[in-house]
């Protein structure tokens, strides 16, 4: 079963990790794909495995820190598909890891140009098209570090904690017309940002993956898929009574 077949879908960051494999399985079930990220060559990839799978992909290369960049790359792709009905607000980077009093006000609105600024720009310019099409299904990438403080990044933290109550937000705002708009909130996943921290951390690679399996109760750190499925699930019409929810993937870490 093809669980959003005939559903138009804008993944941003889809060119990596968590956001690749969205854009995968919401092909794969039947989703035309709009795949967007900056990283031009890997956004191209993930769009011509779609293809090659048989299914119906196209990649735009979208900042989404930047409004004029978000508004012609949704119109776009509502010209080319027809629509958009599904968005992923996926884009996101970890930001310095500091103290907050070392952090510059430049480092610090970096972060939040992106990983608050994009969410606010995706879905303001994603829900005309929604409501035009009488209903829609927002899914803002949070995390588990929206939900509870870990003593690092705290740019990081504080928008995730922000992209939690816009999603609550937006779910109150949105409701008579049918838009749903949720949280999901990973885990440590192994993703090529994860990875990036692991290699510049002062313990090396593998130690610092052995410490990340040993924070989640189930042993390990979860695979990109492993949020693929949940990002699915809220696209789809199975997911029809959800709105204003969080939903955490996590191995169990929030529940020590």
């Amino acid at each position: 079963m093809k669980r959003v077949e005939g559903k138009v879908a804008v993944v941003t960051g889809g060119a990596l990790g968590i956001g690749r494999e969205s854009a995968l399985l919401l092909a794969r079930h039947g989703a035309k794909v709009a795949v967007t990220d900056i990283n031009d060559e890997e956004g191209e990839s993930v769009a011509r495995e779609i293809a090659e799978s048989g299914g119906t992909g196209k990649y735009w290369h979208l900042d989404t820190s930047r409004e004029d960049s978000v508004a012609r790359v949704f119109t776009e792709v509502a010209h080319e598909f027809g629509s958009i009905d599904i968005l992923v607000n996926n884009a996101g980077i970890a930001g310095v890891n500091k103290p907050t009093h070392e952090i510059t006000a430049e480092e610090w609105d970096t972060v939040l140009r992106i990983n608050i600024n994009g969410v606010f720009y995706c879905t303001k310019h994603a829900v005309p098209y929604m409501q035009k099409a009488g209903g829609g299904s927002i899914i803002n990438m949070s995390s588990i570090y929206g939900i509870v403080g870990a003593a690092d990044l705290p740019p990081y933290h504080a928008s995730k904690g922000a992209v939690r109550l816009m999603t609550k937000n937006d779910a109150l705002i949105y409701a008579g017309d049918n838009i749903r708009v949720n949280s999901i909130h990973p885990g440590f996943i192994w993703t090529p940002l994860v990875e990036k921290l692991a290699r510049e951390s002062p313990e090396g690679l593998d130690a610092f993956r052995r410490g990340l399996d040993n924070r989640h109760p189930l042993g390990h750190v979860g695979e990109p898929e492993d949020i693929a499925y949940g990002v699915l699930y809220l696209a789809s019409d199975e997911a029809k009574f959800i709105t204003g929810s969080e939903l955490v993937i996590d191995g169990g870490y929030t529940a020590q």
